[in-house]
């Protein structure tokens, strides 16, 4: 996705190191376990998580129009003005 957006390699390779190098250790029995790392996903309120969503959810769009400009797409047209919308 971020590829795609034009965002820069060294950016990508940046979020990409910030996503492998979580590790968490988990308390059992009042005794922590061995760090490990995590390989896959973001964790609940990671501050990552949001900016991840928004960078997905810009490339949607950007395919959304996309199908809107080959006619495959038409949106409805809502409200008193008629205001066209192919996405809620």
């Amino acid at each position: 996705m971020m590829t795609g957006l034009d965002f820069s390699y060294k950016w990508i390779k940046w979020i990409l190191g910030c996503l492998k190098s979580a590790s968490v250790s988990i308390l059992v029995n009042g005794n922590l376990t061995l760090k490990f790392i995590l390989e896959k996903d973001l964790k609940q309120y990671d501050p990552l998580a949001s900016f991840m969503f928004l960078i997905v959810v810009e490339r949607l769009v950007g395919v959304v129009r996309e199908i809107e400009r080959k006619c495959i797409l038409e949106g409805v047209e809502v409200g008193r003005h008629e205001i066209r919308n192919s996405m809620l």
